[in-house]
C-alpha cells in the first residue's frame, strides 16, 4: 500500500525510460511515483544491446551515475559490430565511444536500484495499472489489484509496447508496416565469437530484417531474428522455426552452433516502431520509450531512445510545474521536443530501411563499396 496515495508525477513502468525520467527528476522537489506490473528483477525480451547514446543520456545527468552503470557484473563491453550482407561481404565497424551489452534482467535491475539508491521517488513493484481517469483537476491511476487509486496532477506512460496508457489515453492503432516482430534465446558454446564483437546477418531469403548473435557477458549470446509484421504475415512465417532453421542450417551459422548449447526457451517481443509523427501527449499525460513507439527501424533498439524520451519527459514535468499549466497544448511542447531531438532521425531511419528491404542487390553493393573508409563513415552517420 503506497504511503501517499496522491503525487506530483507518477511514472507507469520502470525500464529504461521511466528509470531516465525518476533519476531526470531528482532534485526538482516534485513527489514522484514509480509503478510496475512486476516484481523486479524481470526478464525483458530483447536483444540486451544497450546503445552509447542511452549512456550519453545518464552521462549527462550524472557522471557518477554513468560510472556506475559500468559496474554491472553481467555484461560484455562491446567494441566491434560485425555487419554481414546477404551475399557474404562483411563490414567489420569499431567503436570509439564506451557501450556494452547486458541482459535486461540486470541491466534495467541495476537502473532501477539507481533510483532506489539517488531519488527520493516512491518506488511500487507489483502494481499494474488496470486504467485511467483524467479530469481537469488531475489524474487517476486505478490499479488491477484490490488497492486504492492513486492520484497525480501528471502521468508518464513508460510502460512499453503494449502501453496502457497509450492504449486509453490516445487512438494509436496496430499497423503491422510500422511494426517489427523477433524472436531471441540464450546460447553458449558458440565456435567463432568473441565479447567483444556484436554480429548482425543480413539474409537473402528473410528481408526487412536481420539475424543477430550479441554477446551478453560469462560465455552467453543473445541471438535472434526480427524483421517487419506485414512480411511476417503475408509469408505466414513463424520466427521460432526460422530462428531453429537458421541456426541449424545457414552455411554461415549452423557450423557455429554445432556444439552449442541453448540456455533458455526461444521467445518472442514486438517492436513498435518509430518514424512518423503519432500523438504522445494529451490533458495531463506523456508517453515515452517503447509506449511512445520510438524504436529505431534501421537498427531495431530502443533503449537510447528510451532513456532520452524519458529525460525530456521530466524536462516537460518541470515545465508543466513551474507554469501550474498542465493542459494538452502545454504538453505538445514535449511532443515538438522529441520530434527535434528523435524523430527525424526515426524518420529516415524508416525511409533508408524500407528503401533497402526488397533490395538485397543493393545491400550487397553498400557493404562492398562500405569497406572503404570514406564511404564506410557515410554509411555510419546514415544509421547512426
Amino acid at each position: 500500500m503506497p504511503l501517499n496515495q496522491h503525487y506530483d508525477v507518477v511514472i507507469i513502468g520502470a525500464g529504461p525510460a521511466g528509470t531516465a525520467c525518476a533519476l531526470a527528476l531528482q532534485g526538482s522537489g516534485l513527489r514522484v511515483a514509480l509503478v510496475d506490473r512486476k516484481q523486479f528483477p524481470r526478464d525483458k525480451i530483447c536483444g540486451d544491446a544497450i546503445p552509447s547514446p542511452a549512456l550519453k543520456a545518464i552521462r549527462q545527468l550524472s557522471q557518477a551515475w554513468y560510472d556506475e552503470l559500468f559496474e554491472l557484473t553481467t555484461k560484455a563491453e562491446t567494441r566491434n559490430s560485425r555487419l554481414v550482407a546477404p551475399n557474404g561481404t562483411e563490414i567489420v565497424v569499431q567503436w570509439k565511444a564506451r557501450t556494452f551489452n547486458s541482459p535486461r534482467l540486470h541491466f534495467d535491475q541495476h537502473l532501477l536500484s539507481m533510483v532506489k539508491r539517488h531519488t527520493k521517488t516512491e518506488v511500487l513493484e507489483n502494481f499494474g495499472v488496470k486504467r485511467l481517469e483524467i479530469s481537469a483537476q488531475q489524474a487517476t491511476v486505478f490499479p488491477s489489484a484490490q488497492a486504492a487509486p492513486l492520484t497525480a496532477a501528471l502521468v508518464i506512460g513508460c510502460d512499453g509496447a503494449n502501453s496502457v496508457v497509450a492504449r486509453q489515453l490516445t487512438n494509436r492503432t496496430l499497423d503491422r508496416t510500422r511494426q517489427c516482430a523477433a524472436v531471441r534465446a540464450y546460447f553458449t558454446g558458440l565456435s567463432e565469437s568473441d565479447e567483444q564483437t556484436s554480429e548482425f546477418f543480413f539474409l537473402d531469403e528473410y528481408r526487412s530484417g536481420y539475424f543477430w548473435i550479441f554477446p551478453v557477458g560469462q560465455g552467453v549470446f543473445n541471438v535472434g531474428f526480427g524483421m517487419l509484421s506485414a512480411q511476417i504475415a503475408a509469408r505466414k512465417l513463424d520466427l521460432k522455426q526460422v530462428l531453429r532453421h537458421l541456426t541449424q542450417t545457414h552455411p554461415r551459422l549452423a557450423t557455429r552452433f554445432a556444439q552449442a548449447k541453448q540456455l533458455s526457451d526461444i521467445q518472442g517481443f514486438g517492436l513498435p516502431l518509430g518514424g512518423v509523427q503519432r500523438p504522445i501527449s494529451g490533458a495531463r499525460f506523456l508517453l515515452a520509450g517503447d509506449a511512445a513507439a520510438l524504436i529505431d527501424p534501421l537498427q531495431g533498439h530502443g533503449i537510447d531512445k528510451a532513456v532520452q524520451s524519458g529525460i525530456l519527459a521530466a524536462q516537460q514535468a518541470v515545465r508543466c510545474f513551474q507554469t501550474h499549466d498542465f493542459s494538452a497544448a502545454q504538453l505538445f511542447e514535449y511532443d515538438r521536443q522529441v520530434q527535434t531531438h528523435i524523430g527525424k532521425k526515426l524518420a529516415r531511419s524508416y525511409h533508408l530501411m524500407h528503401f533497402l528491404s526488397a533490395k538485397a542487390w543493393l545491400v550487397n553493393g553498400a557493404f562492398r563499396f562500405g569497406r572503404h573508409p570514406l564511404i564506410k563513415n557515410l554509411l555510419l552517420k546514415a544509421v547512426g
